[in-house]
């Protein structure tokens, strides 16, 4: 009987994108089927069923794909958390470091209320630096994180013990070796 497939089956590995020596993981071939996409979005899910989430934020910009499925599903809010100058209106801003020179995203400022409980999500998690802006915004917002959640997570960059540290509770879908 063959094996039922997993989240990671429906991921494609593009060799030497954008760079050479990077192993992009590519989440479009995932987004594209419907039973993969609906089983990421489950998968995502399934450990918040019960949780008292109040609104998911989804990092720029596959974040916003995941993030609008799975605020739905809970009958929650969706706040996108957005590069520098993209946002409308009154934002706050969070730099981080990139692997070469520094970015920044923002939030609106009254995307969160405070004690609001919060889910972020995105697909891939590396080194962390993205979403840990993201979560400098949120608490400076007020916003209690119940957690993050990734589909990818490419342990040997540290995102995951990044977070950890920040005191975050980390759930992926699977992992990938290498970079």
């Amino acid at each position: 009987m063959p094996n039922k497939p997993a989240v990671k089956d429906y991921i494609r590995t593009i060799v030497d994108f954008p760079h050479e020596g990077i192993m992009f993981r590519d989440v479009t071939t995932l987004f594209a089927d419907p039973r993969g996409f609906r089983m990421a979005i489950d998968q995502m899910l399934h450990p918040y069923a019960g949780e008292q989430i109040d609104k998911v934020v989804g990092l720029e910009a596959r974040g916003f794909i995941l993030g609008g499925a799975i605020a739905h599903q809970l009958s929650v809010g969706f706040v996108p958390i957005r590069k520098k100058g993209k946002l409308p209106g009154t934002t706050i801003s969070q730099e981080y470091k990139l692997e070469y020179g520094e970015a920044i995203v923002e939030i609106h400022d009254d995307a969160i209320n405070p004690g609001e409980k919060i889910l972020v999500v995105d697909d891939l998690l590396a080194t962390g630096g993205t979403a840990g802006a993201g979560i400098k915004l949120i608490e400076r917002l007020g916003g209690e994180i119940v957690s993050c959640s990734f589909i990818v997570d490419l342990p040997e960059l540290g995102g995951r013990k990044l977070l950890e540290s920040m005191g975050m509770d980390v759930h992926v879908l699977c992992e990938f070796d290498g970079l």
